[in-house]
């Protein structure tokens, strides 16, 4: 059986997981209305089907509270696709499921009661994905090439565990972000699994960037000047709070970060000492005591 390193590399066959954010709350501060976003990613995704009749696309939406799969190219390659494109029956479909999926996460933000700006679910679409790609690894021994709103704090260790994962298994990470400042999330995705992250400009000649930077395979990069990451916020959020932080405290046993010293990590239950502190504050009220 072929080793997974050697499944990973299929020259330009590409497998492109795509996590369509389709939080309200997001868009209706982006300067691109999710209306003219979507015709900008459809043009896309028919373009990578186009490039090869291998390639596979699959869209996962992601909600504030849910996330599914919506489209599948792989179930469409014996009904009827002309060349693999998405024809016009099948993005009706896709755009049928993604209402559909908007209305019922909705539903559930309603019957949560929950207050506030929501952040999208992206710990739970990474995931989904990276699921899949790892179905699509063990299912036999041609693979093609995994490719892979605001941040949410609270999700920081389950998006880091996806991350370190998509590292592990060689799978790039892209993120396009359509928002007003930059996603530290995506930013350190894209950065740790040496995918691409990009913040358009122009908003409005999105298929442009869509095309002549995401559309290229993981065997033609090596060839290209792709945009770098500069200034990646690593900067990450506390255990506590969920806030983040530029500086905290470490459990040195399970490693998780705290904004403020706690006697216990609430994490694994490792008690912290006092005796360094102790030690520490006895000696500085040493010093400023006066000699008789």
């Amino acid at each position: 059986m072929a080793s997974a390193a050697s499944k990973l590399y299929a020259d330009d066959v590409s497998l492109l997981m795509v996590l369509l954010d389709t939080n309200p709350f997001f868009w209706s501060s982006s300067n691109l209305p999710f209306s003219k976003f979507l015709p900008h990613v459809l043009a896309f995704l028919n373009s990578i089907l186009l490039l090869n009749q291998l390639n596979q696309v699959v869209v996962i939406a992601t909600g504030y509270n849910s996330c599914s799969y919506i489209y599948d190219s792989s179930s469409d390659s014996n009904q009827g696709s002309d060349h693999g494109r998405i024809m016009p029956a099948r993005c009706s479909s896709l755009l049928q499921k993604l209402e559909e999926f908007v209305i019922k996460d909705e539903q559930l933000f309603k019957e949560g009661s929950r207050e506030g700006i929501s952040s999208s679910l992206l710990s739970g679409s990474l995931s989904m994905a990276l699921c899949y790609i790892q179905r699509v690894f063990r299912s036999g021994p041609l693979h093609p090439q995994p490719r892979g709103s605001s941040d949410g704090p609270e999700q920081y260790v389950a998006i880091m565990n996806s991350i370190f994962s998509a590292q592990r298994s060689m799978v790039p990470i892209d993120s396009c972000y359509m928002g007003s400042s930059n996603s530290a999330f995506l930013q350190q995705a894209s950065y740790i699994t040496g995918g691409v992250y990009l913040k358009p400009q122009q908003p409005n000649g999105l298929f442009q960037y869509l095309s002549t930077v995401f559309a290229t395979d993981l065997h033609s990069r090596a060839f290209l000047q792709l945009p770098k990451s500069l200034g990646v916020d690593f900067r990450a959020s506390c255990f506590c709070h969920k806030k983040t932080i530029d500086m905290g405290y470490i459990c040195s046993v399970c490693l998780s970060i705290f904004c403020k010293h706690h006697k216990k990590c609430s994490t694994c239950g490792s008690v912290f000492g006092q005796a360094q502190l102790d030690a520490s504050s006895t000696s500085n009220r040493k010093r400023k005591t006066p000699e008789t």
